[in-house]
């Protein structure tokens, strides 16, 4: 793997024009607008900045908030990082590192402080695609499309050694979980016909893996429409919410409460909590009849106060929280991609959508009115569906004015490249 300079454009929609892209969430249907070629969601609104829709007509400007300075939104690509055969399947950001995994079972880690100049360091090998990655402590835990969870220990007295690989210290569920239920008939649950598992054991590929806030658990959703609960200390399956969906589940984000959300191509958003007293999850709510495809991705706001969802309905919801009950109520849609919504990624006030039309949006959550969304630009350097995002709030240096906000956001896709870009816009402050 090897980087190139990646000075590709992108289509931007700048501050001086964010008083007309700039879209209020209203409950009113009739006063939404999208694409003719696209299916509009019944009831939802829309917000999008595609120059050939109409505004909403009660649309507030950015006139609300107060620019300290006006210098416009800047989208610049600034690494293109080469894989030679492999297509990225996840990313993500620990400190200063990015870790990828890719269809070729390889993990790879680069740093982020040098991203332009620096070479991949390989971490990991195995035999089956990376679908997912998430980093506790000194920990790499992947989820994989063989049905296998492994942890990986990360070598941290020796970072700069190109050499050193990570040792895989354990493959879930680990013998010792499965060694004590092979004895006992109730642990068996059928996966097939005529053909059981204990149930420790995801059945199909595991599309995802979060953590809990303060990192004692891993939650795993699987192909297999279960979710299992894992303990990060010993690596102990405590739980598994079997036939969770009616098909395959695709997303799963916990809350900081540690209510857990899961999507599904059965296009579902379900809501579970371990109770009070209670052994085991339950389901709180079902999030019914909003999307109108396969839900494929799921993420929080920064403060947890939101959840954004993507479908292969090219549209991303917005939920509020309704109550302390984890349930949540839909406020409206951002539109604009062309085909399935495949990644979501959220980082200070932006949300960002990768979409199976290869293209990544930037989406900008209102300071003083959380319902308003403004789309700051368009990345399309990509060839090939975007797969997969992670950000980050840029290095200390990128501004010291207090002026800009500066971000880095991380693309992965099926073109075999991760495409680097950095994001400044203007902070917004509110006018009161």
């Amino acid at each position: 793997m090897g980087n190139v300079p990646c000075p590709l454009p992108c289509r931007l929609h700048s501050t001086d024009s964010e008083s007309n892209s700039s879209y209020h969430l209203h409950s009113d249907p009739s006063s939404s607008s999208s694409i003719s070629s696209q299916p509009s969601l019944v009831s939802l609104p829309s917000t999008s900045s595609i120059s050939s829709q109409l505004s909403l007509a009660s649309v507030p400007s950015l006139s609300q908030h107060v620019l300290q300075q006006t210098p416009t939104t800047q989208l610049n690509c600034i690494a293109a990082l080469k894989s030679d055969s492999s297509s990225v399947r996840s990313l993500v950001i620990s400190g200063e590192l990015l870790y990828t995994g890719s269809s070729d079972g390889e993990i790879r880690s680069w740093s982020c402080r040098d991203i332009s100049s620096n070479t991949s360091k390989l971490l990991a090998t195995t035999n089956s695609t990376v679908k997912s990655l998430v980093i506790v402590g000194d920990k790499i835990f992947s989820a994989h499309q063989d049905h296998k969870i492994r942890v990986w220990q990360v070598d941290t007295t020796n970072p700069n050694d190109h050499k050193s690989k990570c040792k895989c210290i354990a493959t879930l569920p680990t013998l010792k979980d499965r060694i004590p239920r092979l004895f006992s008939p109730k642990s068996y649950v059928e996966v097939r016909r005529h053909k059981k598992l204990t149930w420790v054991h995801h059945v199909d590929a595991i599309s995802a893996l979060a953590v809990s806030k303060d990192e004692s658990l891993v939650y795993s959703a699987s192909w297999d429409r279960t979710f299992k609960i894992w303990r990060t200390s010993d690596f102990k399956c405590l739980e598994s919410v079997s036939n969770a969906h009616e098909d395959a589940i695709n997303a799963i984000v916990v809350s900081n409460d540690r209510f857990v959300y899961t999507g599904s191509a059965d296009k579902k958003i379900k809501v579970w909590k371990k109770l009070t007293g209670e052994k085991h999850h339950t389901l709180v709510e079902t999030l019914l009849e909003k999307h109108k495809s396969a839900v494929n991705a799921l993420a929080f706001s920064s403060d947890g106060g939101v959840l954004y969802s993507g479908a292969c309905d090219r549209s991303v919801l917005v939920w509020e929280r309704e109550s302390d009950g984890g349930g949540m109520v839909v406020i409206g849609a951002l539109r604009g991609h062309t085909k399935a919504i495949l990644c979501l990624a959220v980082v200070g006030d932006l949300v960002c959508s990768g979409s199976a039309d290869c293209s990544v949006r930037i989406w900008r959550r209102g300071v003083g009115d959380d319902r308003s969304y403004s789309c700051l630009g368009v990345l399309e350097a990509h060839r090939r569906p975007v797969k997969c995002l992670t950000a980050a709030v840029g290095f200390d240096g990128d501004d010291k004015s207090g002026r800009v906000d500066s971000f880095v956001v991380y693309s992965g896709s099926l073109d075999c490249d991760i495409k680097v870009w950095q994001i400044q816009v203007p902070h917004l402050v509110n006018s009161s």
